[in-house]
């Protein structure tokens, strides 16, 4: 069974089908012929035994019958200048059941009595006409039964069968030995290669090397080869970040600790009565806060992926209320506000906590792009619902992202949406909106602010 299952199994089988159902489309043609040809010769023996009455017309009842049993016939007619004449003759043992006419016969007549002679059994007397050899006449007319007929065409169709099947079983043995030594062990190597690859993927020693000289195993070998090697160089790529991103996490610790002790001494800083401390304390304040928040956002992000989200139906109205009432406590003197656009009775489903996030993540980069720009802004937070997603923008109209966050928007520790950022926000943001199946994308940006769109697919968990 496991060779049945097996590619070159199979092939053999194949091979042996497609050469018996040749040989099956050749036979019922050659037995045809075969027929034809059988009939052809009593015919002719008719006209030669016929012959000997020509030369005497007076010829003994033993010669006669001796001649019809040479010719195989019990009745031979032949015309000659439009007169039929009944040349020899013998009593019959039955009558006759069928007339042959080989003049004017198609293939397919040919075929069909072939095939319903092989199918009857029992011997019958049948009438067998056809032309003279040597235009020795208008035709030819002999009366012959069948059992030796079809006795010949067995014994020539067994014999055609047995051809066929050495044929079919040699010509499936070349072929299997010949598939198996360039198509299946080709394959199987390959597949070899595989699996040891995959014991191991980080051990260059086992990517493949392309050997073979098919051009499709080699072709694929080749796409191997390169598949290969770029996952070993992907894996040790992520064997050195790991530990590099474990190096980092420890150093951030500790200098957040670090950092964090400073900022306690900077409080007692800003205390000082001199005015060059007073003026410079705010910026020492302010480059420790940032610190501090770069340490403390690489050890968030380097920390194991976001939780699944737990889903759940609430009012959307609730997550941006809270966002907006957050932020509003931190703008402090500058001049930014709020607006929200949200239908009172719009119920999204989603992760309460991580929408919040979402969210908030969005409102603070807009906040902080605002205050830096030292111009007064709005920040605007809308959602509506369609037939499919739910739909919440992030607008605001402060300076718009700069050009390095727009050329890595949504990776890590490449540009930041605002003045120092680390783009871990954006990016742990998107993390979160995938999670739930949707899209986390950048409308527009320019001089005169940003928009940020957030679609949740209203299905829920994306399954594709």
């Amino acid at each position: 069974m496991r060779f049945l299952k097996s590619l070159s199994g199979r092939f053999l089988i194949l091979t042996v089908v497609f050469v018996m159902l040749a040989e099956v489309l050749i036979f019922f043609p050659s037995i045809a012929r075969f027929r034809e040809d059988f009939l052809m010769d009593r015919l002719e023996r008719a006209q030669i035994a016929s012959l000997a009455l020509l030369a005497n017309e007076q010829i003994s009842n033993e010669l006669q019958e001796e001649l019809l049993q040479n010719a195989g016939v019990f009745n031979v007619v032949l015309r000659r200048d439009e007169a039929r004449q009944l040349m020899l003759s013998a009593p019959m043992p039955s009558p006759i059941v069928d007339t042959f006419d080989l003049r004017d016969a198609t293939p397919l007549e040919l075929i069909g009595d072939a095939v319903i002679r092989l199918a009857t059994p029992e011997p019958e007397m049948i009438r067998v006409i056809g032309d003279p050899s040597q235009m020795g006449g208008l035709l030819i007319e002999v009366t012959l039964l069948t059992d030796d007929l079809r006795a010949a065409m067995l014994d020539y169709g067994l014999r055609i069968l047995f051809l066929s099947a050495m044929i079919s079983v040699v010509t499936a043995a070349l072929l299997y030995f010949a598939v198996r030594g360039f198509l299946v062990r080709p394959i199987a190597s390959v597949a070899r290669h595989m699996t040891r690859y995959a014991e191991a993927p980080e051990d260059a020693n086992r990517v493949i090397t392309p050997r073979s000289t098919t051009t499709e195993i080699r072709q694929a070998e080749e796409a191997l080869l390169s598949l290969q090697t770029q996952l070993t160089s992907s894996l040790r790529q992520r064997e050195r970040l790991a530990q590099l991103g474990g190096a980092v996490a420890k150093v951030s610790h500790d200098l957040r600790n670090i950092l964090t002790s400073a900022q306690l001494f900077t409080d007692r800083i800003e205390m000082s009565e001199d005015p060059a401390v007073k003026r410079m304390a705010p910026k020492l304040v302010n480059s420790i806060a940032r610190a501090v928040h770069l340490c403390e956002s690489t050890l968030a992000y380097g920390k194991a992926e976001e939780q699944p989200p737990t889903l759940g139906r609430f009012a959307l109205i609730d997550v941006v209320s809270d966002v907006i009432e957050s932020e509003r406590l931190a703008v402090g003197d500058a001049d930014v506000s709020f607006a929200e656009d949200i239908p009172m009775g719009l119920v999204v489903r989603a992760d309460h906590e991580q929408l919040y996030r979402v969210i908030a993540n969005l409102v603070r980069n807009a906040r902080q792009a605002i205050v830096n720009s030292g111009k007064p802004g709005e920040i605007a937070i809308s959602g509506q619902e369609t037939a499919d997603a739910w739909i919440i923008r992030v607008s605001d109209t402060g300076p718009g992202l700069p050009a390095k966050a727009r050329d890595h928007l949504f990776q890590p520790f490449q540009g930041g949406a605002t003045k120092g950022g680390t783009g871990l926000g954006l990016s742990i943001a998107a993390e979160l909106i995938r999670g739930h199946g949707g899209t986390l994308t950048l409308e527009s940006t320019d001089g005169t602010g940003t928009i940020f769109c957030v679609t949740l697919p209203r299905g829920g968990l994306s399954l594709g």
